[in-house]
């Protein structure tokens, strides 16, 4: 039996995110450029965003560029900005069919002007779908996210828009990047690293975690059901007991 024929359809979870880890190492392995893992890690995108789409879930975010990414060598910073265009203006006509809405979180004033224009074509090509929505993370990073949620709400109390009283858990929430967006379900993190680098660690407060020795290029459609199994097969408490749980 396949990792897909063992999923529960009425138990899905509503958000996925995903650490897209390992193209570099990857592309090592086979004697290649850094770049050459990540143009291997387009199809990734392509099968696990179908598969979601399949599926019926109702968000998949991907961690696709960090705030820390902009320290990396400036040839493969230009890289990655063609190749993330390219592949998301290749691969709308199939977000368009398979009804995927594109939705983007992160510093996006970071982005070469023209990366900014041709990615707004893409959201606007696609705002009318109705199905699964398509987060991409792009400059994005958690501290950053909270940094300027912080920011955003001390202007507003300065303004005298605000009074402390006001804030608790929901509003600082929706000063956030994904104020319209549901907590992630489910974490999944590839390429062996056990850690969060800087992801939505507000949003994953009571997330579960899937880690996989697989690098990017490599995780099939196949291994996406194999994480979903997984998450399936556990039991969310969310502070309370199994007991209170199953009342």
């Amino acid at each position: 039996m396949t990792y897909k024929q063992q999923i529960n359809t009425d138990k899905l979870p509503s958000h996925v995110a995903i650490i897209m880890d390992g193209n570099g190492r990857w592309a090592q392995q086979h004697g290649k450029e850094r770049i050459y893992g990540h143009q291997h890690g387009v199809q990734a995108v392509h099968d696990v965003t179908e598969a979601a789409a399949e599926l019926g879930l109702g968000y998949l975010t991907l961690y696709a560029f960090s705030t820390e990414n902009w320290n990396r060598p400036q040839p493969e910073i230009d890289a990655l900005m063609v190749l993330l265009v390219q592949t998301i203006e290749n691969e709308t006509p199939t977000l368009n069919k398979n009804n995927v809405r594109l939705l983007t979180i992160g510093n996006l004033e970071r982005l070469p002007e023209q990366t900014k224009i041709r990615l707004q074509r893409c959201i606007d090509a696609t705002s009318k779908n109705t199905g699964l929505s398509l987060v991409l993370a792009i400059s994005y990073s958690a501290r950053w996210e909270i940094t300027k949620a912080m920011t955003d709400i001390a202007k507003m109390a300065s303004y005298g828009g605000v009074k402390p009283e006001d804030i608790d858990e929901e509003f600082v929430a929706r000063q956030l990047s994904t104020r319209n967006i549901p907590d992630p379900d489910l974490l999944i993190r590839t390429s062996g690293e056990l850690r969060i680098s800087n992801f939505l660690l507000w949003q994953i407060a009571y997330t579960e975690l899937y880690f996989t020795d697989i690098y990017w290029p490599d995780f099939t459609k196949e291994e996406f059901y194999k994480a979903i199994v997984s998450y399936q097969h556990r039991q969310r408490r969310f502070g309370k007991t199994n007991e209170q749980q199953q009342q």
